[in-house]
């Protein structure tokens, strides 16, 4: 079985999802988009994945305002406001029926080409909006045993070639660092940035404690994880020192704990980097702290959302 910070208990109710491509639904097996599409074609695309907790779409305006802010990076427009795509999303989870541990992604690429080509002046459709909601709970077994990373040697890209803080489709020297971690015999890969220090994970948010006190970087070179922000908003609450700074892998082998943050999986303790023990046991005080907060959290946000409605 895969282990890491996506792993999900299975659903079989997942087989009958209806999946929404530009204003139509389509079962999975039927669920296609054209050669090309321009997210298919170069990568042309973004991307941005919420969850739904008891009817709620937990932090939607985080989520939005980093879609919007993607869009804007790229040159691309969308032929709807905020509010009309918080529309689509609830329409797609009500024609599904679901209202509680939801993934939802939603995928936004440029649109249809006239013929294989980066230019997008080629593009002779407007963009292509894919949505897959899908019933995802996270292990909570896979959780508890924490996963290991592996330092990738490649590098998070510097913000004037491909900043790491947008959501876009070109994942692959995301893949390409994963691909050497399990190798290496590790579950997911560490990421350094142009200048050495640590940065991030493939697919989360990286953090250590040392003495009680929480370090994540910069920020500048990793991706803009709205469950990182949330971590670090957490800490500010609860008088936790939070750091974000430049470190390196000398801190961290010499850290108390670590662990991981994602929308999907929420705080997921490491247990292992390079082969080195973190810390005396799997899931640390701290980590379990911040975990309990987060998911406090999330209950009190779904809380006053409901009574906002």
């Amino acid at each position: 079985m895969v282990h890491g910070t996506h792993n999900a208990l299975e659903d079989d109710r997942n087989k009958d999802i209806k999946i929404y491509i530009n204003g139509e639904y389509f079962s999975r097996n039927d669920a296609k988009i054209s050669v090309f599409d321009s997210g298919y074609l170069v990568g042309d695309g973004i991307w941005e994945a919420l969850r739904l907790h008891k009817g709620v779409l937990v932090f939607l305006e985080a989520h939005l305002e980093r879609l919007w802010s993607s869009a804007a990076s790229v040159g691309m427009t969308f032929p709807f406001t905020k509010a009309e795509l918080t529309t689509i999303i609830h329409k797609v989870l009500d024609k599904n029926g679901m209202s509680d541990q939801v993934h939802v992604r939603i995928m936004i690429t440029r649109g249809i080409k006239k013929t294989p080509s980066q230019d997008p002046r080629l593009t002779i459709s407007g963009p292509n909006v894919v949505i897959i909601p899908e019933y995802k709970k996270a292990s909570e077994e896979s959780k508890q045993k924490g996963i290991t990373l592996f330092t990738s040697t490649i590098r998070r890209g510097s913000p004037d070639y491909l900043d790491p803080r947008l959501n876009c489709h070109s994942k692959l020297h995301e893949v390409q660092a994963l691909i050497q971690a399990i190798e290496a015999g590790a579950d997911e890969a560490l990421m350094l940035d142009v200048n050495g220090f640590v940065s991030t994970c493939n697919a989360t948010n990286f953090f250590i404690v040392k003495n009680n006190e929480v370090l994540t970087s910069t920020g500048q070179y990793c991706m803009n994880g709205i469950t990182r922000a949330k971590v670090i908003e957490v800490c500010k609450k609860h008088n936790i020192v939070c750091h974000e700074k430049n470190f390196s892998l000398f801190d961290v082998y010499g850290a108390d704990e670590a662990f991981v943050t994602g929308s999907f999986g929420g705080i997921t303790p490491v247990t292992k980097i390079d082969g080195r023990q973190i810390g005396s046991k799997p899931f640390g005080d701290m980590t379990q702290k911040l975990s309990g907060l987060y998911h406090d959290l999330i209950a009190e946000t779904v809380a006053n959302e409901k009574e906002y409605h």
